[in-house]
């Protein structure tokens, strides 16, 4: 039984689903080295990528589709694609269920729009947030023990719900709404400030200006670390997002406009950096504080699993402060919580509710398999193995290009298309980030040996995906500067010292050496695109001096190197 997930709209990707095992899913910003948050493009592009895989469209049973809102005008949910290179609107689920007579597992089906299965029986879909829902559980460790869990769902376009999965009841219900604030409030309220300053109008048609959207909020989870967060100001916010219920998108647009006219009035003395900073702190505990509240009522006495799913899952802040809690057992985030995992989580629906299949087997190193396309002179190839990766780091110091094997899922680099370097210079971090162009005040994320983590950082528990910050235990912070943020934080990631992959063996390496478990790892790829999708790609980059693919090692001499910006 072969399902087909296809999100249309920004973040677009086909994932593929055969039983309950995920054969790949592929993001379009990682391939050809799309730019960031590509849409599919066209829908003759779901065929393309199939029969790159080896998989006949025809052999599908069945194709399910993202939910989206009214974007092309028809008034119903619908989308504005291509079909062989014309345009075309695609019909589709509404983003979110009504609540009136609607449950968040209603299967909406169409004509075939030449994506039905052998019968052309025509195409599923199903809400997008409810793919938020189900991706997030259906990959988590409770799921596959069947156990029951919450899923906490918030994205730019809702406001966050908390719902509730029973694994032998087999059903999935809505238990209650937990803020009137859609998820874009942050960004657009960041949006009207230094330096992410952009005109305050809704998003929607242009795929420019929606992109530029689109990167604000985790440029902006980073800026707050120059700002101090005045908590006399929450009763002001409080105010602000009271006057306005719900905040849809339109009274995003609204809100900020309000704040640039009446802001020292409002927030008084407070730099662009002291409110974004406030702002991200006055979400994530108003969050917390609803979260609190409504598992105290429904589940009194009770510490239950909790998945996470949405855009707002990728801010590590709240992660973290909702982890500590103590409230839940266990909280689950996966790496792709974002609309970068949204086929993945439409074909669960599908599967969970037609098939009865709650969890799926799926591995975070299923993405486009690396090209075969290599660097020619003035580079120069030999073969080489990982541990003397590992002795180029540690000798030389030198940012070294890791391309091995599928691409991660989701927007983090993890190991297969990543920079690493060490992380004991203090300048490091700064020259990493000047390599891809991005502001001094992005931080460099650490990869730590899990059996070490606890050791370096506080938790230092299993982190594999980035999504939870850490803090450096005393007399690390010195001895690895170069991961450590502006506010003393990490995003760390954790890999298994087990592991056979070729990053984990170069980290063993590098930590027989040096005696340090960590590296810095940042993303391999050119500004506002997807990954490196071969090693001549990095090549022409040619920022550093090292590229390492498929245990060969390019190098150039440093005279041919392009300094960055």
């Amino acid at each position: 039984m072969l399902i087909c997930g296809v999100k249309v709209s920004h973040d677009g990707g086909v994932a593929v689903f055969d039983g309950d095992t995920l054969l790949f899913s592929i993001e379009l910003e990682k391939v050809g080295n799309g730019r960031r948050y590509s849409p599919l493009g066209d829908l003759d592009r779901v065929g393309d990528l199939l029969s790159a895989h080896g998989i006949a469209p025809g052999s599908v049973d069945q194709f399910v589709l993202d939910g989206w809102w009214d974007e092309a005008g028809t008034g119903g949910p619908s989308i504005r694609t291509a079909r062989g290179g014309r345009p075309h609107t695609v019909t589709v689920a509404p983003y979110v269920h009504s609540g009136r007579g609607s449950a968040p597992l209603d299967r909406y089906l169409f004509s075939t729009d030449g994506l039905g299965g052998p019968g052309e029986t025509g195409y599923a879909s199903y809400y997008h947030a409810t793919g938020h829902l189900m991706g997030a559980y259906a990959t988590s460790p409770f799921a596959r023990r069947g156990e029951d869990a919450l899923v906490l769902v918030w994205d730019g376009g809702i406001t966050p719900r908390l719902y509730e999965v029973r694994a032998r009841e087999h059903t999935v219900r809505t238990v209650a709404p937990l803020l009137s604030a859609i998820g874009n409030v942050f960004p657009h309220l960041c949006g009207r400030l230094e330096p992410f300053r952009v005109p305050a109008v809704a998003i929607g048609a242009d795929e420019a200006q929606q992109r530029q959207h689109l990167e604000i909020a985790g440029k902006a989870m980073a800026y707050a670390a120059l700002g101090t967060v005045r908590e006399a100001a929450f009763g002001v916010l409080d105010e602000l997002l009271v006057a306005h219920p719900p905040i849809t998108d339109q009274a995003c647009v609204e809100l900020s406009e309000k704040l640039v006219v009446a802001r020292d009035e409002l927030l008084p003395g407070m730099s662009d950096a002291d409110i974004i900073a406030t702002l991200q702190d006055y979400l994530g505990a108003r969050l917390l504080d609803s979260l609190r509240q409504v598992v105290s009522r429904r589940f009194p006495g009770s510490r239950p699993n909790l998945c996470m799913g949405g855009g707002c899952a990728l801010n590590i802040k709240w992660n973290t402060a909702i982890r500590a809690s103590g409230r839940f057992a266990d909280v689950w985030v996966p790496p792709f919580p974002n609309d970068s995992g949204a086929a993945i989580g439409t074909a669960a629906c599908e599967l969970f509710l037609r098939h009865r299949t709650p969890a799926v087997r799926w591995d975070v190193f299923q993405g486009p398999a690396l090209g075969h396309e290599v660097p020619g002179p003035p580079w120069r190839s030999r073969p080489c193995r990982p541990d003397e990766v590992a002795e180029i780091l540690y000798r030389e110091g030198e940012p070294v290009v890791v391309l091995d094997g599928r691409a991660e899922l989701g927007p983090r680099a993890l190991g297969s298309r990543s920079i690493l370097a060490p992380a004991t210079a203090p300048e490091m971090k700064a020259r990493l980030n000047q390599l891809k162009e991005r502001a001094f005040y992005r931080p460099v994320a650490p990869i730590c040996l899990a059996s070490r983590a606890a050791e370096v950082f506080d938790p230092g528990t299993a982190d594999p995906y980035m999504l939870f910050e850490h803090r450096l235990r005393p007399g690390w912070a010195d001895r690895i500067p170069a991961v450590v943020h502006l506010d003393g934080t990490a995003r760390l990631q954790t890999v298994d010292d087990a592991s056979a992959s070729s990053t984990v063996q170069i980290l063993r390496g590098y930590e027989r050496r040096s005696g340090i478990p960590v590296l810095c790892n940042t993303s391999a790829n050119l500004s506002g695109h997807g990954f490196f999708t071969d090693a001549a790609t990095a090549a022409r980059w040619g920022r550093v001096r090292y590229v390492w693919a498929a245990g060969v090692l390019h190098s150039l001499d440093p005279s041919g190197l392009d300094s960055g910006g």
